[in-house]
């Protein structure tokens, strides 16, 4: 019986809640270069982009609500007999508004702001500018608390050990071109795991995995979930 479960996710979950992709044709990314908003250089560059960029992006996160899929691991993590833990690539807070509670978001949160100079951190308001001074400091340095590219993803220590330790590693909604969450496939497996991929497409790293279920997130992470709960009751 499966005493721990890691589970990472991707946009691929969030996206039947209204919340695009990288590679949607008319989301909110597809109007930006990457490189422009999502890197420290990009914000160093033009501050007020970044910001406006995010601005927009936290609102459609307010406003979108969870779907089937985010609700199923929720159900998940109040009733395995053992612990689930949710590693998660996303900033739009679905999991927690589905009542997940065992979170951890690797690349932050669009609810939360940062100050670049002193690292304090606070509860982001729904609209933040490049002059928004610190709580702590005072110094106009916020920025979104979110990991852009270059920069080192939150709790890898703790995603590390986490994936030492599972019984089972579920991937769900990724591309698995992102490193390094793709590889954590590989970690969990070289500690025993059993690995899992629910996507809606086969992923770039389909091979690596021990069982797989493609389809739309509200329908395969439900049956999984389902399926998983009868195995270990």
């Amino acid at each position: 019986m499966s005493q721990s479960i890691v589970i990472l996710t991707g946009a691929g979950i969030s996206a039947e809640s209204g919340l695009g992709t990288f590679r949607d044709e008319d989301g909110l990314w597809a109007q930006h270069r990457i490189e422009d908003v999502a890197t420290p250089e990009g914000f160093a560059h033009n501050p007020k982009l970044v910001h406006d960029f995010y601005n927009a992006r936290r609102v459609q996160s307010m406003e979108a609500e969870p779907n089937a899929a985010h609700f199923a691991l929720a159900e998940l993590e109040a009733k395995f007999p053992g612990t689930v833990l949710i590693v998660t690539q996303n900033v739009d807070g679905l999991h927690e508004k589905a009542g997940s509670q065992n979170v951890l978001h690797m690349h932050g949160t669009l609810h939360g702001a940062l100050c670049h100079a002193c690292d304090h951190r606070w509860p982001a308001p729904a609209t933040m500018a490049p002059h928004d001074p610190c709580p702590a400091c005072g110094t106009p340095a916020t920025r979104p608390d979110v990991v852009w590219f270059g920069e080192m993803p939150y709790g890898m220590e703790r995603i590390s050990n986490a994936l030492a330790q599972a019984d089972v590693f579920v991937s769900i909604g990724t591309s698995g071109e992102v490193y390094p969450a793709a590889n954590f496939v590989n970690e969990a497996d070289m500690f025993g795991a059993h690995t899992v991929e629910l996507n809606l497409e086969p992923s770039s790293g389909v091979s690596r995995f021990a069982e797989t279920h493609f389809g739309p997130a509200t329908q395969v992470v439900p049956e999984w979930v389902a399926a998983e709960l009868t195995r270990s009751n």
